[in-house]
Order: C-alpha cells, then structure tokens, then sequence
C-alpha cells in the first residue's frame, strides 16, 4: 500500500510545496549560472526510469557547455573536486547538492520520486547485469539508499545491488531514515567526489 499509493502522494505534496518554499533559489540559481558562462541554466540528462523507461532527469547546469564525457573503468561518472570542466558556480552547486533541485519536478510529474535508487544513464543499460535489473522496479530517486549512506564511495556494482536491495525493501520507515541519513550527508558533505583530486 505504501509503495503504490502512500509514497506517490507524499512525493507530489513534498515537491510542490518544496518547490514553493525554494522559490528564492530558482530565482538566484539561473542568474549565477548565467554570469558565470552565460550558457543553458539546466542539464537534462537522458535516465533509466522505473520499468527500464527512457526519462529525462533535470539539473542545474554545473558543467561547461559541450564538455567531453569521461568515464571510470566501471562506467561510472568521473569526478573530482579539481574537474576543469565543472564551473566556478558549479562547484558550489555540487558541494551543496543544489544542482539535483530541478529533480522535484521530475518527481511532480511522476517521472522520479524524492527516495529511489539514483537514475543509471541511459547508455548504461545494456551494461545491467540479470541480477541487478530490479532496480527499475521502482522510479528513481532524488536522494535514496546508495546516496545517502555511501554516495561515492563505493564502486558502480555495490551501487546497484543495493539499489536492488532498497527496490526489493521499500516501506516509509525505510525512507524516513535515508531522508535522515541524506540530511547528514549533504550537512557534513560526505564522498562528494568519485575520483580523489
């Protein structure tokens, strides 16, 4: 009942009113982007969505324009916190995770949900191991297990089992403890960066 129901509501009454309530950061956020390199205010990033289904997952932009796309040997997002590509404004954006923002309206229309495994790209999918598959059994999340209690720290295979793991284990006391457990990360700004400076 929680999965099906419970959580789809709380995710559009959470993201609407969040949406309301950050209102000032919306405002703020594009013009900084804007001054910095005058380039597009958002990233919309092509995703795994629930049922293997191509979404397309906003952020405030935090990389130059038309940057090359370098990848770990596991297929992962390189990252560090000296990344050339990455903006003045865009290191500020990604230390206080401002830049996943945009994401409550993917969640408002039911693309994502506030708590989910984290939304693979698209290209990744054929990649997917047989037992890592359930984690599209439910709809990505803005922050979820994996985020919250390892974020970076671990390689992209221990990310998706445990993905499978949350996907296989939803309920609301679940998801009350990584909405605690993501507070404390993104507060004390723990394994940001994939790749060590």
């Amino acid at each position: 009942m929680y999965e099906k129901y419970i959580k789809r509501m709380l995710d559009i009454i959470i993201s609407g009113i969040s949406l309301l309530i950050l209102l000032p950061i919306w405002i703020i956020v594009p013009i900084l982007i804007k001054i910095d390199d005058g380039g597009c205010v958002f990233y919309k990033a092509p995703r795994i969505g629930k049922d293997s289904k191509k979404i397309y997952m906003l952020k405030f932009r935090s990389m130059k324009e038309n940057n090359v796309d370098i990848r770990n040997a596991d297929g992962s997002t390189y990252n560090s916190e000296d990344d050339p590509r990455v903006t003045k404004t865009g290191k500020l954006l990604r230390k206080t995770s401002i830049d996943e923002l945009p994401q409550l309206l993917n969640v408002l229309i039911g693309d994502m949900s506030l708590i989910g495994p984290r939304a693979s790209t698209w290209d990744s999918l054929e990649a997917y191991q047989k037992d890592e598959l359930d984690k599209m059994k439910v709809r990505p999340g803005i922050s979820g297990y994996t985020q919250a209690y390892y974020r970076n720290s671990i390689s992209m295979r221990e990310k998706r089992i445990n993905d499978v793991w949350y996907a296989n284990n939803v309920s609301f006391l679940l998801d009350v403890k990584i909405v605690l457990k993501t507070i404390e990360t993104v507060i004390f700004r723990k394994n940001i960066y994939t790749n060590k400076s």
